[in-house]
C-alpha cells in the first residue's frame, strides 16, 4: 500500500489503484488539452462551421478508438 495525498488527505492505495487513477486523470488532462488545441487551431485559421465540425470529428474519432480499446481490454480480461 503506498500513501497518497488527495487534497490534503493520505490515502492508502495499492500501485494497482495508483496506476488506475494516474491513467484515468492523465489521459483526460490530454483529452481535454486537445481539445483546446483543436478548437485554437479552428480559431486561428478562420475555419467556418463545418471546418470546425470535421476537426472535433477527426478528435472524437481518436479518443473513441481509446475508449472502444479500454471496453475490449476490459471484455476480453478471462
Amino acid at each position: 500500500m503506498l500513501p497518497a495525498l488527495f487534497f490534503g488527505v493520505v490515502i492508502m492505495m495499492s500501485i494497482e489503484q495508483f496506476e488506475e487513477w494516474s491513467l484515468v486523470i492523465g489521459v483526460g488532462g490530454l483529452v481535454l488539452f486537445m481539445v483546446f488545441i483543436v478548437w485554437s487551431l479552428g480559431r486561428e485559421s478562420k475555419a467556418g462551421k463545418f471546418g470546425m465540425f470535421v476537426l472535433f470529428l477527426a478528435l472524437a474519432l481518436g479518443l473513441l478508438g481509446f475508449v472502444i480499446k479500454l471496453v475490449l481490454v476490459e471484455l476480453l480480461q478471462p
